[in-house]
């Protein structure tokens, strides 16, 4: 996607977006169709209003006047009739292509890898999923459909003025460069301007979003008064981006009045100097007629500029939604393996990785883990711990090396086929605001709520569960807010216990629990990790101790590895840390 310019119109990317009007052709040409019979009644009112002058009241014809009068009232009746059928299915049609672009950007955004999140505000694409939708749905409603129809009225008008009396036509059109170049000048400065308001409505999102989800660290910490002035200085960025567009309309729209209402004296001018030098005695109809086509001439450009406006910000928006659905960011799903079930057998061999080009942060990992092992994983913070984590299920992809399930390379497996295999509870769990028993199921049909219940009271939750107002409907709120910490580990623990995965992988699931839970967890994890191969990361020893194997990690390295026992008889990294954390306790 080219990046955003000051051209007027892109054709490219109308181009591109009108391909997505493909499944509402009948309603496309419709729409179409209404636009060019608006412009046909437009016309007609003029026309017949001349009559009525010159024809009718002139000539003293009360029977031609009420057959005129009447087929005035029949158009403007058509007219009306025209007019809300072109908006509704306007409309409609813009909100039809913006719900399928939606689903079309949201799905896209399922398949990035993480590294894509890392590296995007969530303000931002939060911004292009709503509001930068609503803006394109707006070219069809507002925007494309209204300025043909204006086009093609303006088109009739001057046909007509034509027809009627060529000499007062040209004094018209004579005016018309000026609104022209003026319009013209005006589309250039908007779409600039409108470029900078949407960039200043995605920072405000952003802005607000980030603080409002950490809100407790600005209490905590006192920033009330910095992030204020932080929110004031980007709110009056946006004001002033805002008050641009303003400007520009407040020049555009008088000089288009000014233009429109000389236009008018002119005409009357000339038409009654016709008059009164005897020239001609019948232009009294054509001048009314002239008054109502030069509002129709006119009165469109004044509403094409604004209605451009409202095309360029849809423009704008399409652009950005557009460079997201063009970004290649999608974890390769190339595998052909696809198993109901696996062993749990678990290789990484000579594994590299790194977050950032030339920044390694595992440096040839390997170890293995046999089908219904326990291996726990230490070290210090940024030892490379989660990492392992995160591709074991492939959120991202390995430099060099192989990771091997059951033998077998991860990457030739199916993504989703892998990852139904293997369950996480992380320390920061995410819950949905939903209920208890959805977060747990993630609306998966094939687990009954009898099923959540009998695991719950498997592993020990169920009594905390239905301790709660509503029990398992009970609802979370937005992140689980209505939980304590402990208590929403639970609820991802049970979440991955009813998965009934081959690999259970705990990251920390039990540093920062009040003593109660991490009893339950501890009862859960002896129960879940029957059978299963499990891989458990933890800074607090105590919880790994029983491990068939522990790893130590420092500076993305093994440096030990053995049971809890052989480790301490070592006397190396990981003695230093019990003894670091257990002396007291041992002592006591």
């Amino acid at each position: 996607m080219s990046k955003e310019s000051g051209k007027a119109f892109d054709t490219g990317l109308f181009k591109r977006l009108l391909a997505h009007t493909k499944p509402y052709k009948v309603t496309f040409y419709s729409v179409a169709l209404f636009a060019i019979l608006l412009s046909a009644f437009a016309v007609l009112s003029p026309y017949f209003l001349q009559q009525i002058v010159d024809e009718a009241i002139k000539k003293s014809d009360a029977e031609k006047l009420l057959f005129l009068v009447l087929a005035m009232l029949g158009v403007l009746l058509a007219q009306v009739i025209c007019q809300l059928l072109f908006n509704y299915y306007a409309n409609w049609l813009g909100e039809s292509v913006i719900k399928d672009v939606r689903i079309k950007l949201f799905e896209h955004m399922l398949d990035f890898r993480m590294k894509y999140f890392d590296n995007s505000s969530l303000g931002v694409l939060v911004t292009r999923a709503v509001a930068d939708m609503q803006r394109i749905g707006e070219i069809f409603s507002q925007g494309f459909f209204v300025i043909v129809a204006d086009l093609l009225k303006m088109i009739a008008a001057a046909a007509l003025m034509l027809y009627m009396n060529w000499k007062l036509a040209l004094i018209v059109f004579a005016l018309l460069p000026v609104i022209l170049y003026a319009t013209r000048l005006f589309q250039q400065a908007m779409k600039v301007a409108f470029i900078e308001v949407r960039a200043q409505v995605s920072n405000l999102n952003s802005f607000v979003q980030e603080r409002l989800t950490g809100m407790k660290i600005v209490q905590l910490f006192t920033r009330e008064k910095i992030e204020s002035d932080k929110f004031r200085e980007i709110n009056e960025k946006h004001k002033k981006a805002w008050l641009k567009t303003v400007w520009y309309n407040s020049i555009f729209f008088p000089i288009a009045e000014i233009v429109s209402s000389v236009a008018i004296g002119l005409v009357v001018w000339y038409g009654g100097l016709q008059n009164v030098t005897n020239i001609s005695d019948n232009v009294a109809g054509t001048i009314f007629a002239y008054i109502l086509c030069i509002e129709i001439l006119f009165r469109p450009l004044r509403q094409i500029a604004d209605k451009f406006n409202t095309l360029q910000m849809g423009m704008v928006a399409a652009n950005r939604v557009f460079s997201i659905l063009d970004t290649e960011s999608n974890i390769d799903d190339l595998g052909t393996v696809e198993k109901t079930s696996v062993n749990g057998d678990i290789k990484f061999s000579d594994v590299r990785f790194g977050y950032l080009k030339d920044e390694e942060v595992l440096h040839g990992v390997s170890f293995d883990a046999k089908a219904g092992e326990t291996i726990a994983i230490v070290g210090a913070t940024g030892a490379g711990k989660s990492t392992i984590i995160n591709l074991l299920n492939r959120f991202y992809e390995i430099n060099s090396g192989h990771i091997l399930i059951d033998g077998i390379d991860s990457k030739d497996y199916k993504l989703a086929s892998l990852r139904s295999h293997i369950a996480v509870v992380l320390q920061d769990v995410f819950l949905f605001a939903d209920t208890i028993a959805n977060n747990i199921s993630l609306k998966d049909e094939s687990i009954s709520i009898e099923a959540i219940e009998q695991a719950a009271k498997q592993i020990g939750v169920h009594e905390f569960i239905a301790s709660l107002p509503e029990g398992y409907q009970y609802n979370v709120k937005e992140r689980g807010s209505m939980l304590s910490s402990g208590q929403r580990q639970l609820i991802a623990f049970l979440r991955a216990y009813v998965s009934n995965p081959s690999i259970l992988i705990l990251d920390e699931a039990t540093s920062s629990v009040d003593t109660y839970s991490e009893r339950l967890i501890q009862r859960a994890t002896e129960k879940i990790t029957e059978g299963r191969t499990s891989i458990i990361i933890a800074h607090r020893l105590a919880t790994i101790k029983k491990a068939d194997k522990i790893l130590v990690m420092d500076a993305g390295k093994i440096v030990e590895s053995g049971t809890h026992y052989e480790l301490l008889k070592k006397g190396g990294y990981y003695n230093n840390l019990y003894e670091a954390q257990f002396m007291e306790e041992e002592v006591a």
